[in-house]
């Protein structure tokens, strides 16, 4: 939550259109939350676990999923038992 957080500073400049490259960019050093979305993307694909935030975070930094589209994604899919 604070202000000069790295990882809220690129949230920023990405919900404001900035793509990742600028974020890395302006902010100069190692944005954790980008890498560990990735990784966790890819872990979740490769161990068959379904993980609707990290895939929808995943599909709005890699794929141009415009948020919006991401919230309602979200909240209107199909609710179901979670283990």
């Amino acid at each position: 939550m604070s202000e000069h957080s790295r990882n809220r500073k690129a949230g920023i400049i990405i919900g404001e259109g900035g793509t990742i490259e600028e974020a890395k960019q302006e902010i100069g050093m190692t944005i954790e939350a980008i890498d560990n979305i990735e990784t966790a993307y890819e872990l979740s694909k490769k161990y068959n676990v379904e993980m609707p935030i990290i895939d929808t975070v995943y599909n709005i930094l890699f794929n141009k999923l415009a948020p919006n589209e991401a919230v309602l994604k979200l909240m209107t899919r199909e609710a179901k038992q979670e283990d």
